[in-house]
Parts: structure tokens; C-alpha cells; sequence
């Protein structure tokens, strides 16, 4: 195609913030609104013209653009996607209007300054996924930091500072070794082109450091244990809007970044130290689930979720290394990875629906504790409906999306050893026990008190957002095949590259 698909997804959200800046909050805060309403949509409508024009029977890159940038640091301004950032591209695109709506009436104190931020924070997140120069992609993957903490530090909660801060500092600390990996690799290269840091001849001492200080970064942005802390203040501190893009979106860049970088790039040390990361995540599986059973706050419980279905994420990307070496073919390892990206996209779904859910109780009752609400299935049959929906997929129940990424897991598991499988299937238990749990005591039985009673049901507004990310759950919990045909030949292509040694 002849127009830069890519390039217009990045700059349209952030021309529209700085529109939506320029319109303020005052007697036109009603139009900066729509305007960025109508950028979101816009923008979705431009991304999903990357899925119209895609070759499935390729896992090359497409829509591949490529101008000077520095040419003194021979960088280049390269955007390209494949099937593994065009899924996430979609699902970022698909949720922004979403948030945009959802915080239509709920925003009051500076809405165009708030949708302006999640405008900018939308082309930065484009801007990671499409980015095929390794500075682009740095350039990027911090400048996303700004938005997200200017959103969290406005209209946050009461400690919204603390939050804040230790996000940034997690996240900011973690990718300066990145950022030290990143000039190694150009200075060995003498270029910042990440398809050519795939093609680096690189000892396995050289790849056991890179694939370090790519972990220190990736995992904190996932997050996996024991660098997660950071994640449940900023849930519980965030706004409704930003714990959507966080658990939804950000999250995902760090698998993402294990797929991009670690695994291409070192897949010798990837294979020596898959160890480390199967452990790690069956860690965050089993280990955080049963901190997520014992929560009191909801977003605190839903956070500690996203870091247990995190995990299943990461033990897809490196289970694969032990698959192979116990069954000797890759048709476990390709399930598995499959069941990973998968699981990203399907998370981004639920996760962001059940802190909408979450927020639309709080803008209702102005608490997130359990012990708060009871029996609210009696005032608000409707959202009732979608809580239990959305829960039951977080669940892993068959027939929604939250089930097609762990099965894949956990089958490609099996080609490695019954016990992985056996750890990582616990989930699925403890997945139905802290969701469930939750959902008997917020919504059903007796009313729990006259606040409850109170309740109005989901507007239009409300039930628009829910009911278009309920019919999403659905529509890929039955009919995953889009989906999965989209990435397959790319993570075919990955797969054959990384059992490929370097050494």
C-alpha cells in the first residue's frame, strides 16, 4: 500500500492530543471530547486496515517503512509489523475509544488534559509495537513512561504520588540495562536494525549478559516475580482509564519484548536459562494466585490476577526449549507459544473489562473493598450479568477467551512433562477460587447494605463499553482462528530461528 498505515496509527493520536490540549477543559471541554473520541475511532479504523491488507502465508515483516533518522548513529526511522505486533497494535486500538467513553461523564476535573494523555500514550504504544530501529523502539518504550505517569499523579487516588513514583522508577531503572544491551548490540552491528541483532553471531557469554539485561527490563514491565510490586499500588492508585491501558496494554510490551529481543536475539542463553524462567513463572502462577485469594480491595485482587496470567505468558515463550528437548519436534513448542501471544491479547480483554467493572462500582459507591458491596445482582441485574461474564473468563471457562491461551499452554506443556503441565493447569483452581470468591461476595445474596440498594443499573454509555467487550471475550473464545492464523507463520518463522544455535 502506498500510504504509511503505520506511521499515520502513531501521529494521528498524538496530533489529536495536542488538539484536544489546545481545546481545553473549560466551555469547550464538550468538544475536546468528541474530538478525541473521533481520533480514537479514527485511529482504530486506520489499524485495522494492517489486518485487512495482511499476508497470512508470510511471517515477514509488512507495511514496512524506512527513512533516515541519525545518521550519525546510522538509525532509522523503520516501522513494520508482523504477526506477532498486529494483534497487539488491534488491541490497542480497539480499547482506546473504549477508555474514552468510559471516562465520558466519570472525569470532570481537567477531561481534556485526561483524554489528551491517553491519546499520547495510544501513538506511543503503536510506536513500540511497529518499531524495527532499535533507538525508535527505546524512544518509544520511555516516552509511554510520561503519559502513564502524568495520569496515575492527576487522577490518581489518595496516594497516587507513592504510586507514581515507584512505577516509574521500576519501569525507568529496568530499561537502562536494556538500553546499555541495546548499544552492545549496535556497536557489534553498526546498526540499531533489530531484524539484523537477529543475525549476530554472539558467544554464549555475550548472550547470557544481553538476554540479563533484557530480562531486568521485560520483567519488570510484565511484571514477574519478584520485581511485581510496583504493579498493585498502580492499579489500586490509578485511575479506571489507566488500570484498562495498564493491565490491558503495558503489560503485554514486556512478553513482547521477550519475543522481539530475548528470543531471536539470544536463543542459545534463552535455551540455558529457560530454567530460570519456567520457575519464575510457575512462581507467579501458583504463588501469586494464592496472594490474589486473600485480597480485600477488588483492583488489588485483579492486579495480582494479571501478574498470575502474566506468568502463563512467560512460561509459553520458554517452555518451548524443554518441550523440544524431551519430544525432539516442535509441534508442542509451537502450541505453546501460540497459547502465549494468545493469552496476551485475551488478558488485554478481561483484565480491561474487569477494572471497568471495578470502576463503574467505585464511581457508584466511591470504594473498592469487597466488604462494601453484597447482593448488587439485586440493583443491577445488567452489570451483574457482565461481571459474572467476565469473571467466569478470567476463570478459564471454555467457550471464552481466557480458556484458548491456557489450554494452549498447558497442552504444549505436556510435550515437555505432566508435572509443568500439572503446576501451571493449578490456575485454572485457583483462577476460579479468588475470582468466584469475589464475585459471591460483590454480587450475590443479600443485599449488603442501603448503599447497595441504592444502585442504578448500567447506563447506556456503561453498557456499551461492557457489552462490546463481553461480545470480544466471546467472539474469541468460539472462533479463535483469525487470531491464531494471523501470528501463525510468524511464530513459525521464530520458532525454526530460535532452535536454530548461534554457537
Amino acid at each position: 500500500m502506498d500510504l504509511p498505515i503505520l506511521s499515520i496509527a502513531i501521529w494521528l493520536p498524538i496530533a489529536g492530543a495536542v488538539a484536544v490540549l489546545l481545546l481545553g477543559s473549560g466551555q469547550r471541554a464538550v468538544l475536546a471530547k468528541r474530538v478525541a473520541l473521533g481520533v480514537s475511532a479514527a485511529t482504530f479504523v486506520v489499524s485495522i486496515q494492517l489486518y485487512a491488507g495482511f499476508d497470512l502465508t508470510t511471517g515477514s515483516m509488512q507495511f514496512v517503512e524506512r527513512v533516515p533518522w541519525i545518521g550519525g548513529f546510522n538509525a532509522f526511522y523503520e516501522l513494520g509489523i508482523d504477526g506477532i505486533s498486529m494483534p497487539l497494535i488491534l488491541l490497542t486500538t480497539f480499547l482506546t475509544p473504549l477508555v474514552v467513553i468510559a471516562g465520558w461523564e466519570v472525569i470532570q476535573i481537567r477531561p481534556a488534559q485526561y483524554f489528551a494523555a491517553f491519546l499520547l500514550l495510544e501513538g506511543m504504544m503503536i510506536g513500540v509495537f511497529a518499531a524495527l530501529d532499535a533507538l525508535l523502539f527505546y524512544v518509544f518504550w520511555e516516552a509511554m513512561l510520561v503519559p502513564m505517569f502524568i495520569i496515575i499523579g492527576v487522577w490518581g487516588g489518595e496516594r497516587r504520588v507513592y504510586a507514581t513514583v515507584k512505577f516509574f522508577l521500576f519501569t525507568f531503572l529496568g530499561s537502562v540495562f536494556m538500553l546499555v544491551a541495546l548499544i552492545y548490540l549496535y556497536l557489534q552491528e553498526g546498526s540499531y536494525s533489530i531484524l539484523a541483532f537477529h543475525e549476530l553471531p554472539l558467544g554464549m557469554n555475550e548472550q547470557i549478559l544481553i538476554f540479563l539485561a533484557f530480562l531486568i527490563a521485560f520483567a519488570v514491565k510484565v511484571p514477574m516475580w519478584p520485581v511485581h510490586t510496583w504493579l498493585p499500588d498502580a492499579h489500586v492508585e490509578a485511575p479506571t482509564g489507566g488500570s484498562v491501558i495498564l493491565a490491558a496494554v503495558l503489560l503485554k510490551m514486556g512478553g513482547y519484548g521477550f519475543v522481539r529481543f530475548s528470543l531471536p536475539i539470544t536463543p542459545d542463553a534463552s535455551q540455558s536459562l529457560a530454567w530460570l524462567m519456567i520457575g519464575l513463572s510457575l512462581i507467579a502462577i501458583v504463588y501469586i494466585a494464592l496472594v490474589a485469594l486473600v485480597q480485600k480491595d477488588m483492583k488489588k485482587l485483579i492486579a495480582y490476577s494479571s501478574i498470575a496470567h502474566m506468568g502463563f505468558v512467560t512460561l509459553g515463550f520458554f517452555v518451548i526449549f524443554a518441550t523440544i528437548a524431551n519430544s525432539q519436534e516442535d509441534a508442542g513448542a509451537h502450541l505453546a507459544l501460540q497459547g502465549g501471544m494468545v493469552q496476551m491479547i485475551s488478558h488485554g480483554l478481561i483484565s480491561g473489562a474487569l477494572f471497568l467493572c471495578v470502576g463503574v462500582m467505585y464511581d457508584r459507591l466511591h470504594s473498592r473493598e469487597i466488604s462494601a458491596y453484597g447482593g448488587v445482582a439485586n440493583t443491577m441485574p445488567k452489570f451483574a450479568a457482565f461481571v459474572v461474564l467476565f469473571a467466569l473468563a478470567n476463570a478459564g471457562l471454555p467457550g471464552t477467551s481466557g480458556f484458548v491461551g491456557e489450554f494452549f499452554v498447558i497442552l504444549g506443556s505436556f510435550h515437555a512433562s505432566f508435572w509443568l503441565a500439572f503446576c501451571a493447569a493449578t490456575i485454572l483452581v485457583f483462577g476460579a477460587a479468588y475470582t468466584l470468591w469475589m464475585v459471591k461476595r460483590v454480587v450475590f445474596g443479600e443485599v449488603g447494605n442501603d448503599g447497595v440498594a441504592e444502585l442504578n443499573d448500567v447506563g447506556q454509555r456503561e453498557f456499551f463499553v461492557l457489552a462490546v467487550l463481553a461480545g470480544a471475550v466471546l467472539l474469541l473464545g468460539v472462533w479463535p482462528d483469525p487470531l491464531v492464523a494471523a501470528m501463525d507463520e510468524t511464530l513459525r518463522q521464530l520458532l525454526a530461528h530460535v532452535v536454530q544455535s548461534k554457537l
